[in-house]
């Protein structure tokens, strides 16, 4: 099986194939750093492709970005126009749906018409049988007769279960689904790469149900795209092997932009229980004669008034009239072993036993659960409810029975319902060491290869991930020198406590201008925060059309806007969704710059994670809680925001990081607030200090000598 022209002169792409294609023949999961243009999904796919169909195995390749599950779309698709390969891109049930209902009462609706198509079969079998028996009792076979009425006594159930479930809610497009032949639809399917999109046009427009017929044709696939959280959620990941009849070691995983994993895996690990949750599971313990219900009333009510208690003891004066619409925590780790919340509920508790009553609670919440099901399969109910009192319990169990776990961090938020415009409150339990999700995944499946632009440094990504002695590789953006240059521009350190010092602003605000006015087209400007991407927006002085990101913006109709204007300049926070993934090809963007070192917000639940990173790694490196939290994901980004231009060998461009603790001189003069030294020594070495006020025309020599200017080139600041 090919993929790639192997008898092309052996590059860089030929040889992370040939590595990849190695670790997978020996079950091993692979890194693979790789900038712009090194080719990093056909480098992956091609020889994780041979691999599964040589060996009977099935390609899993996986992103949390939009825009690079449009791109292995594309990339799956020039392959099979080369050897055709079956492939389904899968999405979650919520956009695929034609309904519009929620997972429970969806599968409840599936249920029943299963339930509906099945007593038709039935049913239908019964009547041919009858018919044959009737012609076979008039023509004198013996039996016959008596084995006609046994069959009509069997017919008559049938017809009754039939009435009833027609009686019952059930769904159209699942039900053509299981009632047509769907023959037609996977020749469609597997005769090209077919995104959600098409599928749900299809489905929509023969009133089928495509999220159900894709499960259906996962089965023994060669190739499925989908979302990380099919792969890191274990309850998830377990259904989606089955619809795909692949055990885990039958699986090679692809995960582009790799760097997002450690996020994505803590997202899916954490827990949470709000008041509202719990004051409807009271309410469903009051409004039952279940003794049960007595005993998980009182567990769950003291759980309630203690989390009302923790957050409400935690307001000074007048910040509780502050709380806004998002959610905000309150601090209830301490010293003694156990949180706030928790000794609170402990006070609060009056009951024969803990133990006891969430055992109680949990077997009512569960006999509940099912009554709503059943209400809602009977059409007793217009919509499944989901049991409060059975999440409740769950979640109360769990943050007795880990929340001194290492790793585990405890925290109250708190949030003002727009609606109501009252206060009310959550608990969580946040996960700080993601190894605990994501490592049973690359345990169980046969191997797995992790791609980006920023994966390094690898022993690092290994350690967080629980990855075993993986292959490692890198390659470095591969596009010609000359084509771009990377400054370190020596501005005053931004930080927190210099950010409003009008002497630094002064300075980073001419440097900024400088750069946008030199610039040949458009420049993109990444800050640390929104705040500070603002600040400058509105400061900046320049003729360029100015944009601003804003949280809560389209990014994608902002992309648009900017790429259309040919001198603009885009402000936006180093953490949005325009740092990465989103390309800003050709002549979209000629100049970056990453104004700051853009740490995170430094709150408490940043530090229970460099805490437990400390606890984990800190007998290896002292520093280990620092800089596996902070320091390196904070580089990871920066180094993504500066790859947003520079797409290909023929572009050229400007890349500029704005303060002083990224030039060589910072590291000899501010020590461990230097932050050069956390890049790649290839990086490293590209890096040019630069003044401030030297910038515009080290940036004018460069551009007029890439003819960039289409005449006289701007004048530079002379004051």
């Amino acid at each position: 099986m090919r993929f790639f022209p192997y008898d092309a002169p052996y590059d860089h792409q030929h040889e992370a194939m040939d590595t990849i294609a190695d670790a997978l023949d020996d079950g091993r999961d692979v890194l693979f750093e790789g900038a712009c243009g090194t080719g990093k999904t056909l480098s992956a796919l091609a020889p994780a492709l041979a691999h599964a169909r040589e060996t009977d195995k099935t390609v899993v390749i996986t992103t949390n970005v939009h825009q690079q599950m449009r791109q292995f779309v594309e990339e799956a698709r020039a392959i099979t126009e080369e050897d055709p390969i079956r492939a389904v891109v899968f999405r979650g049930k919520a956009s695929m749906c034609h309904i519009d209902v929620g997972y429970e009462e969806c599968q409840v609706l599936r249920d029943t018409t299963r339930d509906l198509v099945d007593s038709e079969v039935d049913k239908a079998q019964l009547e041919r049988k009858q018919d044959e028996l009737l012609e076979a009792s008039q023509g004198g076979e013996s039996g016959a007769a008596e084995a006609r009425s046994a069959v009509m006594d069997e017919l008559e159930s049938v017809e009754e279960d039939v009435a009833d479930l027609r009686e019952e809610p059930t769904c159209e497009h699942y039900y053509n689904n299981l009632a047509r032949d769907t023959d037609e639809f996977y020749e469609w399917l597997f005769s090209d790469v077919r995104t959600p999109d098409e599928v749900y046009e299809y489905a929509e427009r023969e009133t089928l149900c495509g999220y159900e017929l894709l499960k259906e044709g996962m089965e023994g696939v060669d190739l499925v795209v989908c979302n990380y959280h099919h792969l890191l959620d274990p309850a998830i990941r377990k259904q989606f092997f089955r619809w795909l009849d692949r055990d885990p070691e039958e699986v090679i995983c692809v995960f582009d932009e790799a760097h997002n994993i450690e996020d994505a895996a803590r997202d899916h690990a954490t827990r949470t229980l709000t008041e509202n949750t719990l004051d409807g599971a009271l309410d469903e313990c009051e409004e039952s004669d279940d003794p049960r219900s007595e005993d998980a009333f009182g567990v769950l009510a003291s759980f309630r008034r203690a989390l009302v208690s923790t957050y409400e003891d935690s307001f000074g004066f007048g910040e509780r009239e502050a709380v806004g619409e998002n959610w905000e925590d309150v601090v209830v780790a301490n010293e003694s072993g156990r949180d706030d919340l928790t000794l609170a509920f402990l006070e609060e508790y009056s009951g024969r036993g803990i133990d006891r009553d969430l055992e109680a609670a949990l077997e009512f919440g569960e006999e509940l659960d099912e009554r709503y099901e059943e209400a809602y399969r009977n059409g007793e109910a217009q919509t499944r409810a989901e049991c409060q009192t059975l999440q409740a319990a769950a979640f109360v169990e769990s943050w007795l029975e880990e929340g001194t776990a290492l790793g585990q961090y405890p925290v109250v938020s708190v949030r003002r319902d727009v609606g109501t415009d009252e206060v009310y409150g959550r608990a969580e339990l946040y996960t700080c060491i993601p190894r605990e999700v994501a490592s049973s995944l690359f345990e169980e499946v046969h191997a797995s290869v992790l791609m980006s632009a920023t994966l390094r440094p690898f022993d690092v990504l290994g350690d967080v991930l629980g990855l075993e002695d993986p292959i490692t590789m890198a390659y470095g953006l591969e596009f010609p020198e000359e084509n771009r240059r990377t400054f370190a521009v020596s501005t005053p350190a931004l930080f927190a406590s210099e950010r409003d010092d009008p002497e630094v602003q002064r300075t980073i605000t001419r440097t900024i201008e400088d750069a946008i006015r030199t610039t040949p087209g458009n420049t993109l400007v990444f800050f640390p925060s929104y705040y500070e991407a603002e600040r400058y927006h509105d400061s900046v002085d320049t003729r360029a059309e100015r944009f601003l990101d804003e949280p809560g913006t389209r990014a994608e109709e902002l992309r648009r806007e900017f790429v259309d204007s040919e001198h603009a300049a885009l402000f936006t926070s180093l953490w949005g969704t325009l740092a990465e993934g989103v390309s800003f090809d050709a002549d979209d963007a000629y100049t970056v710059l990453v104004v700051g070192v853009p740490y995170p917000h430094l709150d408490e639940r940043m530090e229970a994670v460099q805490d437990a990173y400390d606890q984990v790694y800190g007998d290896s490196n002292a520093d280990a809680g620092w800089e596996y939290a902070v320091e390196i994901p904070t580089i990871r980004k920066t180094r993504q925001a500066l790859g947003r231009v520079l797409r290909s060998p023929e572009e050229f461009g400007v890349r500029a990081l704005v303060d002083k603790r990224y030039t060589e001189t910072a590291e000899r003069e501010m020590g461990k607030y230097s932050v050069r030294s956390a890049f790649p020594p290839e990086e490293r070495r590209e890096l040019i200090d630069i003044g401030p006020e030297k910038l515009q025309f080290s940036m004018l020599n460069f551009y007029g000598d890439h003819d960039a200017y289409g005449g006289d080139p701007p004048e530079p600041r002379l004051d």
